[in-house]
């Protein structure tokens, strides 16, 4: 835990550091109980550890210090619904709390759905990946970081 002016607690000083490291087009997985981060971090990106916390609730402290990214069509990716799942009308309404969280951060741009295994993929290039306790099916995030401009910096 954190305890400094500004800053939301629930951000650990590993996720703060990778934060600080990242810059324009890096991004950052935000990963629910039944991803694989282990597996996928042994491929490069660090993992990063919040179990216990919902993505819900990390993505909202993230925001807070995180530009995303103006310069793509969509800032923020998740990982799409198989098949089977479509076919048997699986509704997924964490998606929605991202969108509302993201939109509060001032992106109005779509989420970007990619297929499952191009998902990992693209985790392994991530700068992290935070495995947190989020059980939501499909609530796994990707989220791209953008640029403070001079005038905003402190």
């Amino acid at each position: 835990m954190v305890v400094l002016k500004g800053i939301p607690s629930i951000l650990s000083p590993e996720l703060l550091y990778a934060l600080a490291k990242m810059g324009h087009g890096d991004e950052l997985v935000l990963a629910d109980a039944n991803f694989p981060a282990s597996s996928i971090c042994r491929c490069g990106p660090t993992e990063i550890r919040a179990d216990g916390l919902g993505i819900p609730q990390l993505l909202e402290a993230i925001l807070k210090l995180f530009p995303l990214d103006t310069y793509v069509c969509c800032p923020a990716a998740v990982m799409d619904v198989v098949e089977y799942d479509k076919q048997r009308g699986l509704k997924i309404p964490v998606w929605r709390e991202y969108v509302r969280l993201l939109e509060q951060a001032g992106s109005s741009k779509p989420l970007e759905k990619v297929e499952r295994f191009l998902f990992y993929e693209r985790a392994k290039a991530a700068a992290a990946v935070v495995a947190t306790g989020e059980t939501s099916l499909y609530g796994n995030l990707i989220i791209k970081k953008g640029v403070i401009p001079a005038e905003d910096q402190c």
